[in-house]
């Protein structure tokens, strides 16, 4: 590698590190601190959907930011490897042609992709040769909160950063490239979803898990109780915990219990039966992150 080149990617690091630590920090204080303050202003139907009787300690909470920022930072350097790996040739982006199917197509190999990699890697992370280097520290949030979803140790949030760099080159060394939007869209994705996960109420409606056509989406309660009991390895889906004999056999039931149907006022009412605040509450967590992040991204790819 000659000096020029030493100099062209020391300049690239230097440009593009602020931008990119800032987009995966901003990713994690707009989804937890949204999720937050829809709890705040929610608290009566909150407290109703309340998963665990503990509560979260301010120390605890402290804690949580404090590593989820050691969390971003790493995030932040996976994110550089990418543009790096991006500026040499080796990661392939398909950013100027892709349609709206080829962008949803995308989005949904990644997640399904990204699902199985957290899945096992979050087993390998909770054998006993690895959890107390790796996963203990997130276990010490036992009543997770909106803030909990980056609370890793350094081992933990390498491995998890990991995966979109991995991801991109796999898929670039067989000659295709994934549409540069989709990631983008998934990185919302991911984070949105991972503070759902870690919010301590239930959010998601009542029946959900009685309903087929949703039951394998993941819920609250079902993150939730990997924290205070054990089981439930999966991120977005049930499918590995149910293929592979790890979901808490009381998941259902337990949510059953903590999804306890509240309806708006009588006049809000569609058809005589009352609309989900649950479903509303979700609904605006992901429309006030997405739209935030829409900006927040714009923003950092104009700097860029």
């Amino acid at each position: 590698m000659t000096d020029a080149t030493i100099t062209h990617f020391t300049d690239l690091i230097a440009e593009h590190f602020a931008n990119v630590f800032y987009f995966d920090l901003g990713r994690y204080l707009i989804a937890a601190g949204v999720a937050s303050l829809i709890l705040l202003v929610f608290r009566r139907w909150a407290e109703a959907r309340r998963i665990q009787t503990r509560r979260a300690s301010r120390a605890g909470r402290t804690r949580e930011v404090l590593s989820s920022l050691r969390t971003v930072f790493f995030f932040g350097v996976t994110t550089l490897a990418t543009l790096i790996g991006v500026e040499t040739g080796v990661i392939r982006f398909e950013e100027d042609n892709a349609s709206w199917i080829t962008i949803a197509l995308h989005f949904v190999i990644v997640v399904l992709v990204h699902d199985a990699y957290f899945y096992w890697a979050h087993r390998a992370m909770h054998s006993k040769t690895l959890f107390r280097a790796t996963h203990l520290h997130h276990h010490k949030s036992r009543t997770p909160t909106p803030w909990t979803a980056y609370s890793f140790s350094t081992w933990e949030a390498v491995i998890e950063a990991a995966f979109m760099p991995l991801f991109l080159l796999a898929i670039s060394l067989t000659g295709y490239a994934i549409a540069a939007f989709a990631v983008f869209l998934f990185l919302w994705h991911m984070i949105i979803r991972n503070v759902m996960a870690h919010t301590g109420h239930e959010i998601f409606p009542a029946g959900w898990v009685d309903t087929p056509w949703l039951d394998w989406i993941s819920t609250t309660t079902h993150h939730d109780l990997h924290h205070s009991s054990g089981h439930n390895y999966g991120f977005y889906f049930t499918w590995w915990d149910r293929w592979m004999g790890t979901e808490h056999p009381r998941y259902k039931q337990e949510f059953r219990k903590n999804a306890k149907p509240l309806g708006w006022p009588e006049s809000w009412t569609f058809k005589g039966r009352p609309a989900e605040q649950a479903a509303v509450l979700l609904s605006a967590l992901l429309a006030a992150s997405a739209s935030a992040g829409l900006w927040l991204g714009v923003g950092a790819l104009a700097a860029a």
